[in-house]
């Protein structure tokens, strides 16, 4: 009875799979918010780094090769392990077989550094000497903070304020790895005043600190912006988590019935599940995709379709997505790199589409499935992570309703160790749900801007 599938390095994927170039429906344009035209990549450059920006806008090779150094980094802690939940199957007395992809073995205990190294490498190879980021929960800032360390890049990190409050450790990680780290929304750029001005008490959000490192990276000689998720580039490179999947469920000797991520932009919801999704449109398969968001901030289940901005200020690319509106103030769960107002958009035209779906998992669900997941299999997961476990456990259950033995994957996005002030509140009754009223959405959606 085996518990976990490990790869060698020699099985390791080389190349990462760029589902865009396979999609019957290819996702609308990006938009240039000054022009409402196409973005071309040159018109991107300004911002991102190159390569990064011809990636995204890559609608015709499904297959973009992992550079060797890239390969080499990816070494240092890859595979991630695939592993059979069998304890916590048997606590749920499903005959389901629930198995999980352990990105809490990453370095930093998420999957963010999967991107953050070809990121920071492609800067270094064009030659930038600073990069800048957002960061909700600090994942992704700790990941990002690293990878620049490690090529010899400057790295300045804006944190959401509210979970720079929740979660001081990150923030210390951050510096640890000599990342510059601020609270937003801050007085150190226009977009972050403009945003203190019309509200003093804003917690903060992912698009609030996407505005203020945009900023910056436009004011400053030799800096590029770097995205944590939603955008397609990112995305791309956290297929190596499913790409590595395949071939563990192989060793395994079954194929998945269900892939379940958490969803906040998008990145590793997209990296293992399109993976998969291409034998969906390739081959005729049938795996279900679940994207589990919260309940409090609900743009695949409540949100409505089209473009928008990425950011609050409105410096982004306008994206054709599902969104609640790039103003919309998420409420302040532990989930930090959940509270996100917009979908990835080829995440966006494959739910359009009915290839994948979303639910809406409350607070105080996502931790008691949390809870039972490391009573069983003995991984504190992140609150993130929480959601994905929730909606494996909603799905194990209908199994144990209907008698199936459907084969339920899911990713483990990253471990909980930093996040104990969130497990604090819950195990003290401390923790609350968050509902938002239809007119809430309304106000917010209404707002969208005219393309």
């Amino acid at each position: 009875m085996q518990k976990k599938f490990i790869l060698q390095e020699k099985e390791l994927p080389t190349q990462w799979y760029n589902i865009q170039a396979d999609m019957v429906n290819k996702p609308m344009p990006l938009l240039n918010p000054a022009t409402r035209k196409p973005m071309t990549p040159e018109d991107m450059y300004p911002i991102f780094c190159e390569e990064c920006a011809r990636q995204e806008l890559d609608m015709e090779n499904a297959w973009i090769d992992i550079p060797e150094e890239v390969q080499e980094r990816y070494k240092f802690y890859r595979s991630t392990p695939l592993v059979r939940a069998y304890a916590l199957e048997k606590a749920l007395d499903t005959p389901a077989h629930i198995y999980f992809k352990n990105e809490s073995a990453c370095p930093l205990g998420s999957h963010k550094i999967n991107s953050a190294i070809p990121q920071c490498y492609y800067c270094k190879q064009e030659g930038t000497t600073n990069v800048t980021t957002e960061t909700g929960a600090g994942q992704w800032g700790m990941a990002l903070s690293y990878a620049a360390k490690i090529f010899g890049l400057e790295a300045a990190v804006y944190q959401v304020r509210i979970t720079m409050r929740q979660k001081p450790y990150r923030s210390i990680l951050m510096r640890t790895y000599g990342a510059q780290v601020t609270g937003s929304p801050s007085m150190s750029t226009r977009a972050g005043k403009d945003i203190l001005t019309n509200d003093p008490s804003h917690p903060g959000s992912l698009g609030t600190a996407i505005s203020e490192a945009i900023e910056l990276a436009k004011s400053t000689p030799n800096c590029k912006y770097t995205l944590g998720s939603v955008l397609s580039h990112v995305t791309l490179h956290q297929t190596i988590i499913g790409l590595e999947a395949e071939k563990q469920m192989e060793m395994a000797g079954e194929y998945p019935d269900i892939v379940i991520g958490c969803f906040g932009g998008g990145s590793n919801f997209g990296g293992i599940s399109f993976p998969f999704m291409r034998h969906n449109i390739l081959e005729g398969k049938t795996t279900e995709f679940i994207a589990a968001e919260p309940a409090s901030c609900p743009k695949l289940t409540r949100g409505v379709f089209g473009y928008d901005f990425g950011d609050e200020a409105g410096y982004t690319p306008l994206l054709p997505m599902f969104t609640l509106g790039h103003d919309f103030k998420p409420a302040n769960i532990h989930a930090g790199g959940l509270r996100y107002h917009g979908a990835g958009v080829v995440v966006s035209q494959l739910i359009k589409d009915k290839m994948m779906h979303g639910v809406d998992i409350p607070q105080l669900e996502s931790f008691e499935a949390g809870m039972l997941f490391a009573r069983t299999e003995g991984i504190l997961p992140a609150p993130e992570s929480c959601h994905a476990i929730a909606a494996a456990v909603r799905e194990a259950n209908k199994c144990k309703e209907s008698g199936e033995q459907k084969v339920i994957l899911f990713n483990l996005s990253g471990h909980g160790l930093i996040d104990m002030p969130s497990y604090d509140q819950y195990l003290s009754g401390d923790l609350m749900n968050y509902t938002l009223s239809d007119e809430d959405i309304t106000r917010f959606t209404e707002r969208l801007p005219q393309v």
